[in-house]
């Protein structure tokens, strides 16, 4: 076999991503239960492409989770490279707040998956806290961020903003608070 015969056509990359947007998409929008039928219509595809990339559910629930925690953690280099570290952060960190707000849908789902251990809330940490610390390291290093603040600390009142401001439908409360958290990571 040959390395070449070992990647996927690029039509399969391709079929497999129209599914990870279908399948954010609807769960986003609190589809939760959207059959593989609906999916697969959804994404332009035939039930025997999605049931190929995706076995069951909560294969596919993984992969929409992946994906996106991917995408917010990869997001951090863009906007380091367009603002100052304190402003980056305070973006990445409405970029991350929107990212748990459209995990709703999929909720009971993505529960089953924490609990058989396919997604470890160690794993989410982690992938958190190293971008966190991404951040802190430039902000630091360029003055817009204190350098005594430690990255576990921040994801830990990040995450508690986020809890916290969970009933907050309109999100003002939610960026009043991140607006503080930032602030409180700026030098004196």
């Amino acid at each position: 076999m040959t390395a070449d015969s070992a990647r996927p056509r690029a039509d399969a990359v391709r079929n497999r991503a129209k599914l990870l947007v279908a399948a954010r998409d609807a769960f986003a929008a609190g589809e939760g239960d959207v059959t593989f039928d609906a999916l697969a219509r959804r994404a332009g595809v035939g039930v025997g492409t999605l049931y190929r990339n995706f076995p069951d559910r909560q294969a596919l629930v993984e992969a929409v989770y992946r994906t996106e925690l991917d995408a917010v953690a990869e997001s951090a280099g863009e906007l380091l490279d367009k603002h100052p570290a304190d402003v980056a952060l305070r973006r990445w960190f409405d970029r991350y707040t929107g990212f748990v707000a459209t995990k709703k849908g999929m909720a009971e789902a993505f529960q089953q998956a924490v609990a058989s251990g396919a997604v470890t809330a160690g794993e989410t940490r982690e992938r958190i806290r190293s971008t966190i610390d991404r951040f802190l390291l430039v902000g630091s290093a360029t003055g817009a961020l204190r350098g005594d603040v430690l990255s576990d600390d921040v994801t830990v009142a990040l995450l508690g903003a986020v809890l916290g401001t969970a009933a907050d439908t309109d999100g003002k409360r939610r960026g009043r608070v991140l607006d503080l958290l930032v602030d409180g990571l700026r030098p004196r």
